[in-house]
């Protein structure tokens, strides 16, 4: 079976301009939605996994990348969804979690992670080994030839796994490979920017040409073929307070220089909270993969906040959920996932905990405190018939799709459709169909 990038390639080759939206999230309404679309639509959907998020150690998320498998089977098996329809990926694979220790200890380690995403049956691999580790040189920026040769080092353990794989699973899909890291760490900046610098054309040749160097050294001759995208800064990013929108025209030398590649693509990273058209534009000019995940929490979060204030106009205050409440006592109680990332005086950071566009409330949401008062929430309103003046006050968009017979009236749907009007901007930006 053809892995869904690579008929996406092919596509692209033939002149189809079509791309992949990439949802990055742990987050299970994110997951249940993302496998829904899927569902619905009959095209694959790609959810993907983050080095820090899901490793051997259980990560932020409590998940080895076996759990995580799990999770998503689990969810798709609940959502009537085929297995063949969603892609896992794992994003930025390489020794980041541990990047102040030395080479050794931090590549075995990476080496273990990326060997157990192959044998949890992800087929999506960013490799990832940008960062600088606990003993390489302090002084000037990590050559490209040294995270080529680890990123090659990598790449021949995942195959080394992946033909361990097929040993007890002769038809699993061989996995795909993305190079590159021109962005930040996962979740968005954590300063104010004055501007973004986009990726320069001869800086991405250089990482083609390396890589396609280390491997012929090294004997993959072959390998180049597992590649299908570089990571580059195309000039998109966003913080606490700021987006930076897609601007063509700056990245027109970039794009113009994957033209001579036409077997790989671009792979954009904190496209979160770009307009639709910006995200149709990055697909048009070659950034044919699209990774977005604090914009779909933070969706979800909008559409429970809403939710809440229905339930203080309908539900006795002794029985309300009070998930706003709860939700900013437990990110003030547990305050190291966004002490770092917001600043301010206390007012600013009261209001950045519940808005800020890098959404570190993601890293509350699925604590069981929080999934309790969500659940006294939806089921608090589940209970009740919700009038539709009120409906439209607080949840516009969801009440024209309702009107429309496209979305049922019901709080968890109503709760998962905040992250679907995200999902949809880049529905309509990357497919074909």
């Amino acid at each position: 079976m053809l892995h869904p990038l690579k008929e996406m390639m092919e596509r692209r080759k033939v002149g189809i301009t079509c791309g992949i939206p990439s949802y990055c999230s742990a987050n299970e309404f994110v997951i249940e939605a993302a496998l829904e679309r899927a569902r619905d639509t009959g095209r694959p959907t790609l959810i993907e996994a983050t080095a820090n998020q899901v490793n051997q150690f259980g990560g932020y998320s409590g998940m080895k990348p076996q759990d995580f498998m799990d999770f998503v089977s689990e969810i798709a098996g609940r959502t009537g969804t085929d297995r063949e329809l969603f892609i896992l990926g794992g994003d930025h694979l390489g020794p980041l979690t541990w990047s102040d220790e030395s080479e050794k200890e931090a590549m075995g380690k990476a080496e273990e992670l990326v060997r157990e995403y192959i044998l949890a049956g992800f087929t999506k691999i960013h490799l990832d080994t940008s960062m600088k580790l606990g003993d390489d040189p302090k002084e000037g920026p990590l050559s490209t030839e040294t995270i080529a040769k680890r990123g090659v080092r990598l790449y021949q353990v995942c195959m080394e796994a992946f033909e361990q794989l097929k040993l007890k699973s002769p038809d699993a899909i061989r996995p795909v490979f993305i190079i590159g890291s021109e962005v930040p760490i996962p979740g968005g900046a954590q300063e104010k920017e004055e501007g973004i610098q986009v990726t320069r054309p001869e800086d991405f040749e250089d990482t083609v040409n390396t890589y396609k160097r280390i491997f012929k050294e090294e004997k993959f001759e072959h390998a180049w073929e597992d590649m299908i995208a570089i990571v580059v800064q195309p000039g998109v990013e966003f913080g606490d307070t700021q987006v930076f929108s897609y601007d063509s025209e700056k990245a027109q030398s970039l794009c113009g220089k994957l033209k001579e590649y036409p077997e790989i693509v671009f792979e954009g990273h904190s496209t979160d909270y770009q307009s639709r058209d910006c995200l149709k534009k990055m697909v048009e000019d070659g950034i044919a993969i699209l990774k977005v995940g604090p914009a779909l929490t933070f969706g979800l979060r909008e559409s429970l906040f809403a939710l809440s204030m229905i339930e203080k106009e309908l539900i006795p205050e002794e029985n309300q959920a009070y998930f706003k409440e709860i939700l900013d006592r437990s990110m003030l109680e547990h305050p190291q996932n966004w002490i770092k990332h917001y600043h301010g005086n206390e007012k600013e950071l009261a209001f950045a905990r519940k808005y800020s566009f890098s959404d570190r409330c993601r890293y509350y949401i699925g604590d069981k405190k929080m999934a309790d008062a969500i659940n006294k929430l939806l089921n608090n309103l589940f209970d009740i018939e919700i009038p539709i003046g009120i409906l439209h006050q607080y949840m516009p968009k969801q009440f024209k799709k309702i009107q429309s017979g496209i979305l049922k009236p019901e709080p968890r749907a109503l709760a998962k459709d905040g992250i679907v009007e995200f999902m949809e901007d880049y529905e309509y930006a990357s497919y074909y169909l």
